[in-house]
């Protein structure tokens, strides 16, 4: 709860901070790195560190975190702390981290706001940052406590790699020792670590894209060749390797129960939405199941087969297609839910490319779909959880 000292203080100096957030988080990694170069080995991404988006996500999150208790202030916004708090956990954030971060994090504040800044503006800022700090901390404490392995990063021996469609990758790994293993979440993901040609470690979200009812771990990547890691999973790592692989995490998963559900995804985004749909098919399910795919052309469909296939396992599910090249029954451009019959009381679980889920996320809503039942999944730094939730 916002103390009602800093209430007003924070309202009152919110768009200003607000407005100076993204040199804010500029000037804060300037600082950390500066420091401590080692937390660029296996923890922040080098990639996003250049291309601007892990300072936009840090902007957003600790403005946003601000707006709410401003509105609310009695209450946090859960949906992104969860959001945030599974990223940190699959990375192994530890609770004496935050230190570090309040350290750099309030140098940076006091420079770029050194021409307004007063002892009782800080003050309430520091409580906005401690109040979410230890709201993360409590959410990811008690994330680790539900893993069987207590380490946050364990060997995983590659069994398979297989071409999926013309544009991507499926790996199948299995444990490379006897360290204790999670069973995943329909819909989770985990974290890879792999090391690149100048020793430096990286890691990179993964959406698990097949059955998670066993100790095997498979996910499917696009190559991105502005990344880091697909690139080295690509062309260096080969079947008998040994990689870092994370517990699964992941807030979007496949809630129980018999309430339909959409699935709405393009392009790689179909990797969460495959693993849901094999869980209802191993679990027999009867549920109403509406599976929405929009790709370029049909041979991008990374998991083409198997989605098709565990559709027709289901004797709920049905499928519709678009593709920017369309053929067969397909339809042309661009996805979109006006038209469809979105099923009563339905869940809509969201994963693609930031436009293609915002439009089609208010065409839920305009159909009349609660907002507290449209789910979606970032890959990378969360650039719209502001304006989402």
């Amino acid at each position: 709860m916002l103390s009602d000292q800093s209430l007003p203080i924070i309202e009152a100096t919110l768009p200003l901070v607000g407005e100076r957030m993204p040199g804010i988080a500029k000037n804060f990694y300037e600082r950390l790195f500066a420091a401590h170069p080692e937390l660029l080995d296996g923890l922040f991404s080098r990639a996003n560190q250049k291309n601007g988006s892990q300072q936009q996500a840090l902007a957003g999150s600790v403005a946003g975190f601000a707006a709410h208790l401003v509105r609310h202030p009695e209450t946090y916004p859960e949906v992104m702390l969860s959001r945030i708090a599974h990223k940190h956990a699959s990375l192994g954030i530890a609770p004496e981290q935050y230190d570090v971060v309040y350290k750099y994090l309030f140098e940076a504040i006091a420079h770029e706001l050194s021409d307004v800044i007063t002892s009782e503006i800080a003050a309430a800022w520091s409580e906005v940052y401690w109040l979410m700090a230890h709201a993360l901390i409590k959410i990811e404490t008690g994330l680790y406590a539900e893993q069987a392995n207590t380490q946050p990063w364990s060997s995983w021996t590659v069994v398979a790699k297989q071409s999926a469609g013309t544009a991507a990758m499926t790996f199948t790994l299995e444990p490379a020792d006897d360290t204790p293993v999670t069973l995943a979440k329909p819909g989770q993901f985990v974290s890879v670590r792999v090391q690149l040609a100048d020793g430096l470690r990286q890691v990179r979200q993964y959406s698990l894209s097949a059955e998670t009812s066993s100790r095997r771990r498979v996910f499917t990547t696009k190559r991105d060749d502005n990344g880091e890691v697909s690139p080295v999973l690509y062309n260096d790592v080969a079947v008998g390797d040994v990689i870092e692989v994370s517990n699964p995490y992941g807030d979007v998963t496949l809630a129980d129960g018999n309430a339909p559900l959409v699935l709405a995804t393009a392009g790689i985004g179909c990797t969460p939405s495959a693993s849901i749909l094999r869980s209802l098919v191993e679990r027999g399910s009867e549920r109403e199941v509406l599976v929405l795919h929009a790709e370029r052309s049909l041979d991008q469909w990374a998991l083409k087969d198997q989605m098709n296939a565990d559709v027709d396992a289901l004797t709920g599910a049905r499928l519709t297609l678009w593709l920017e090249n369309p053929t067969g029954t397909a339809h042309p451009g661009f996805m979109s839910l006006k038209g469809l019959d979105i099923p009563d009381g339905a869940s809509v679980y969201l994963c693609g490319p930031l436009p293609f889920m915002k439009n089609i996320r208010a065409e839920a809503l305009a159909a009349g779909v609660p907002a507290d039942r449209i789910h979606y999944e970032v890959f990378g730094p969360d650039l719209w959880m502001n304006s989402a939730n």
